[in-house]
């Protein structure tokens, strides 16, 4: 008796691991947009590329996202690029940034936090007057993900919109990219019910770390072979390296056929 009942229970484990063996093999087989579905829990934002100048794929599909007026990706079916920068303080080379944008005509959405806003209010009146889109960064570049209520969401995202609104007289764009690109179900559930499209990116580097910039041709080796149609790329503008590079970055984009997206293309119908 003992010796049958072992033989079940061994039966039973080995079944088990069958099915996870398969669960992973087909998990391994997901090509193309295909990813794993947004869950509940905290997501970090993450790329995979598996071809030289192909589009990525998510950690979380375009269709998925799609559900919660979320995206990583522009029109693939155009030869487009759309540029965005994410700042949460002035650096020293925006001025700069903007000079290259202007001479490419190049129009982009700039992701704003509350202290960039309120220290550095003639820049971003520059960036207005340019024709550029300042998008929703978060009041204070919390991790959102950590927060589970509407009020403390809206909190931080209606604090910069208000300040905005002090600063420009101007009403904020509903383009919301969340901090450290750290999100769940529920955060896209809160930032679609305030009107937001949530706008992740398909092309980024370590650009961030200022006591560690990349070098020109680190930059190049990242930002030429991962370009892609469709592609929103996530550029820090408190780069030096960015900076440097944005005028030489935009010519050889351009000489490989790409043209620029405007930010009103962005906003997804809600």
């Amino acid at each position: 008796m003992y010796l049958i009942i072992k033989k079940r229970t061994l039966s039973a484990v080995l079944s088990c691991v069958l099915v996870l063996v398969i669960a992973v093999v087909i998990g391994a087989g997901l090509s193309g947009h295909e990813a794993v579905t947004v869950s509940g829990t905290v997501n970090d934002w993450g790329l995979s590329f598996r071809t030289e100048n192909g589009i990525p794929s998510g950690n979380a599909s375009a269709e998925e996202l799609k559900k919660y007026s979320a995206r990583y990706l522009g029109d693939t079916s155009q030869k487009k690029i759309w540029l965005t920068f994410d700042a949460g303080y002035e650096n020293g080379f925006t001025e700069s940034i903007l000079d290259t944008l202007k001479k490419h005509n190049v129009r982009a959405v700039f992701f704003l936090v509350g202290n960039y806003v309120s220290t550095s209010p003639d820049i971003v009146k520059r960036m207005i007057k340019e024709g550029h889109t300042v998008g929703n960064h978060t009041m204070t570049h919390p991790d959102m993900s950590s927060i589970s209520d509407m009020e403390s969401f809206k909190k931080e995202i209606e604090g910069l919109e208000t300040l905005y609104k002090e600063t420009t007289g101007k009403e904020l764009t509903k383009l919301y990219r969340p901090p450290q690109g750290k999100f769940s179900t529920e955060n896209l559930k809160m930032a679609q019910k305030l009107g937001y499209t949530t706008v992740f990116w398909s092309l980024a580097y370590a650009d961030w770390n200022n006591d560690s910039q990349p070098t020109r041709e680190q930059a190049f080796d990242k930002l030429l072979p991962r370009i892609h149609d469709g592609a929103v790329v996530l550029l820090h503008s408190t780069s030096k390296t960015n900076c440097e590079i944005l005028d030489e970055l935009l010519s050889k984009w351009e000489d490989m056929g790409y043209s620029f997206g405007s930010p009103e293309e962005l906003v997804m119908k809600q």
